[in-house]
């Protein structure tokens, strides 16, 4: 039972393992002959007390598995803070940059019950006369559904992705032409960078929040030009936002164009109000994206957050109607030829939504692989340090899947491991 603790304990709270199946073994080698010598260590699944070996599933969904979805949003965190006050191969000069945290909405597919927000924080009735309470589960849906355009509302999440690709080309356009330049000119003065998450509303549909700066040439390295500014940034993300278009399929004679929602906030990163008299800081920008970069289609779903074998499977699911039939609208234009493309069935418990929930560009600063690197590299030096050895180790290993999750006791005696935690945005070992 000990060492059944231990290697659960292991797992950092992980809830859906991988289970393993094989060995591991790791030789002395002779660095001057390259002779290979004694058995180190040899690690077998079968003598392991779970019988196989463990391995977190690294999900990051905080449905799926609320520790590894933790640790994911811990590297969001720090990936979206080195780039607005440095760190990790970003230098500090960066806070100096106009930075800006912009909201993209998506347009109207018919009214739906809200929370208006009235003076000095008070509420409003909702279209139907009710005060929605916060937790209401009527937020989100129609007014009325027969009216409601749940074609173009899956078609939105669908090609959201395509839109903000068009975004940040016009985006460019834009910040050149008030810079008075070209857009090859543009290259050899500035750079524009960005950290984005894709959030669900209520109502189903995607919209995006992100970072945008404005750097040199050379990225987050590299000073910006003293024409660049937060206002002119501001205007030009407001300019790109209103021409940026894409153009869908023709269904049944309607041509379907997808372009932002009239509701677009673009605040500058220097201590503006966020929500309630909080300031708009570095620190609570990061810990609002990497919130969100955990999160799924759940907002509108429910905890639906597997994709679907048969179209059947939504009767037996406890998610609103309004979701059930987005759902249904995606499988069913994911019949048609046209549509192949779009992968909607695959994608039908998303919404239609098929883009990565967080993504950045090049430069704005490290990488959610390099910071897992870091962490692998550090658990290697410790491994490292427990061998009193000096000789170059060789390590032959086979491993294959067995299977996933936890067997009913292993899920008890995880439960009754409390894993390291602390306060929101505090470092792991990285």
């Amino acid at each position: 039972m000990p060492a059944l603790l231990r290697q659960l304990s292991g797992l950092g709270g992980c809830t859906n393992p991988i289970r393993l199946d094989g060995h591991r073994t790791e030789h002395e080698v002779n660095r001057e002959t390259g002779e290979i010598g004694r058995v180190l260590r040899h690690l077998d699944s079968t003598d392991l007390p779970a019988g196989h070996l463990l391995v977190r599933c690294n999900n990051r969904r905080t449905t799926r598995c609320p520790a590894c979805a933790e640790t994911y949003r811990r590297d969001t965190f720090h990936l979206i803070t080195a780039g607005l006050r440095g760190g990790k191969g970003i230098p500090e000069t960066v806070t100096g940059h106009p930075r800006v945290f912009a909201t993209f909405t998506a347009p109207s597919f018919g009214p739906v019950h809200n929370r208006l927000t009235g003076p000095a924080g008070t509420h409003r009735p909702c279209r139907c006369g009710t005060r929605h309470d916060q937790e209401d589960d009527a937020l989100g849906t129609p007014l009325n559904p027969t009216t409601y355009d749940y074609e173009a509302a899956v078609l939105w999440n669908a090609h959201a992705g395509m839109l903000w690709r068009r975004f940040s080309i016009y985006l460019r356009r834009e910040v050149a032409k008030r810079a008075g330049l070209t857009q090859r000119a543009f290259r050899d003065h500035a750079r524009l960078s960005f950290a984005k998450v894709a959030e669900y509303q209520k109502r189903g549909a995607v919209h995006f929040h992100a970072v945008i700066r404005l750097d040199g040439p050379g990225g987050g390295d590299t000073s910006p030009p003293a024409w660049a500014t937060v206002e002119m940034l501001t205007d030009a993300i407001r300019a790109a936002a209103t021409r940026a278009e894409v153009t869908g399929p023709v269904i049944d004679g309607r041509t379907h164009t997808f372009a932002f929602g009239n509701q677009l906030d673009v605040r500058p990163i220097r201590g503006a109000d966020l929500n309630g008299g909080q300031e708009l800081t570095d620190r609570a920008v990061a810990a609002y994206i990497a919130k969100y970069a955990t999160k799924g289609a759940e907002t509108a779903t429910g905890a639906l957050d597997r994709p679907l074998r048969l179209i059947a499977e939504i009767a037996q699911l406890d998610i609103t109607d309004h979701a059930r039939r987005l759902i249904r609208t995606a499988w069913a234009l994911g019949a048609r030829k046209d549509l192949e493309h779009l992968r909607l069935r695959a994608w039908a418990h998303m919404l239609g939504f098929r883009g990565h929930f967080s993504t950045k560009s090049r430069r704005y600063s490290t990488t959610l692989g390099a910071l897992r690197d870091a962490r692998a590299a550090w658990r290697r030096a410790q491994a490292a340090a427990d061998l009193e050895h000096e000789e170059t180790t060789l390590v032959l290993a086979h491993w294959a899947y067995a299977g996933t999750g936890l067997t009913s006791a292993e899920e008890w005696l995880t439960a009754t491991i409390t894993p390291a935690t602390g306060t929101e945005g505090e470092p792991t070992h990285a």
